[in-house]
């Protein structure tokens, strides 16, 4: 049975998850926002829970929650909202702030703001994957309205300082926005669990990232946070994302977050050892590196480039036994921006392999990793055109 190691991409929908959606498929169908008879209003009653149980679970009020398709549409909401909104009230703030190894779900809207205008600065990443905290304080000029730098690199695992960097734009008036699709339900991120204050203004996250539905995220937003909308119609979420809202998905969110916050320390505890006894095992066949900071990671993380080998015909022997991937799925197969990032070559990068750990896997996975990896290696590294 082929292993699942490729979490980063997506997970399966938790069991309790599936149970907490049925009835909203079928039996309670009802619009929420028809608001004159009981059925509709338990819909809506069902998306208020929800919204509160996400709101509870990550520190932040009800109404700071706004529900999307996903991450990719809660990272649109957020910077295109933010320029807009800025440019409506006449702000000379127009700058915004990145790192050239963000997700395709933020450099691909940042491309479209600074193709209408918004100047944009994308700052390097150090060997390790790291922003230099002294290069982001040179860059937040005066001019700099939004800075978006994400939670925990979807290919690499990387953690940010997000705690150094919210202080940096709390003291510059910038806002902050962070892509966490990769980090909820991974490592702490609320004031109370980390005991200090973040300073993030606008958090994206995405249910499929966490063991609940695909099709659904949210935007957390900071009260007081300017943002105009990006999809006009109906007025549903405060106005700022219309359309008829998909009950049973952000029932599964409500569930799936509380969940995955619930078991994280056990499942972060559990996974670790397993993924260092994979690095390490892999680490042993000769030539193969780390792409990433070893210690500011996810505990379910890992991505190794193998030196010498012809990266299309390496995965080609590792999908007959275990998922893994190159990148990030969104790729469509082009070489990894991240991995280039840290200075890794074409060949290198297409060499690379990431492993996503995840709640059901098991050390038969690791050992079915391990014996893989090694095997497609060794037969590499013997055929014809050897090393």
């Amino acid at each position: 049975m082929l292993a699942y190691l490729d979490h980063h991409a997506t997970t399966p929908c938790d069991p309790a998850v599936v149970t907490a959606m049925a009835p909203w498929w079928s039996e309670a169908f009802a619009n929420p926002a028809s608001r004159l008879y009981r059925p509709a209003l338990q819909a809506a009653a069902a998306v208020e829970q929800a919204r509160a149980r996400l709101g509870a679970a990550l520190g932040v009020a009800p109404d700071a929650v706004c529900f999307t398709s996903g991450a990719t549409e809660a990272n649109n909401l957020a910077l295109k909202g933010v320029v807009e909104a800025a440019a409506e009230r006449g702000l000379s703030r127009r700058r915004i702030v990145s790192l050239v190894s963000e997700h395709r779900a933020v450099r691909d809207p940042l491309a479209h703001l600074h193709r209408h205008g918004a100047p944009l600065t994308l700052l390097p990443v150090q060997a390790d994957g790291l922003l230099d905290l002294n290069l982001l304080e040179q860059a937040l000029t005066p001019d700099v309205l939004l800075l978006s730098v994400m939670a925990a690199n979807n290919e690499i695992g990387v953690l940010q300082p997000l705690a150094a960097i919210g202080r940096l734009c709390r003291e510059r008036g910038v806002l902050f926005h962070c892509d966490a699709a990769q980090a909820v339900g991974q490592i702490p991120l609320t004031t109370e669990e980390l005991g200090e204050e973040l300073g993030i203004d606008l958090l994206s996250l995405s249910g499929h990232k966490l063991y609940g539905p695909k099709g659904v995220g949210a935007l957390l937003v900071r009260p007081g946070v300017p943002l105009a909308a990006q999809q006009h119609g109906g007025g549903q979420e405060g106005g700022l994302r219309a359309g008829t809202l998909p009950v049973p998905l952000i029932v599964g969110l409500g569930v799936a977050v509380e969940l995955a916050l619930a078991d994280r320390e056990a499942r972060a505890l559990r996974l670790a050892p397993l993924r260092d006894h994979l690095q390490q095992a892999l680490e042993s066949l000769g030539g193969v590196t780390l792409n990433g900071c070893a210690t500011a990671r996810l505990p379910h993380s890992l991505n190794v480039s193998v030196a010498g080998l012809d990266g299309t015909r390496l995965h080609q022997r590792l999908r007959r036994q275990i998922a893994v991937s190159s990148g990030s799925a969104c790729s469509q197969g082009s070489p990894s921006h991240v991995l280039a990032a840290l200075g890794r070559s074409r060949a290198e990068a297409a060499a690379s392999i990431r492993f996503g750990l995840g709640r059901g896997t098991t050390e038969a996975d690791i050992t079915t990793a391990i014996t893989a990896v090694s095997e497609a290696v060794n037969q590499l590294r013997s055929g014809p055109t050897g090393w």
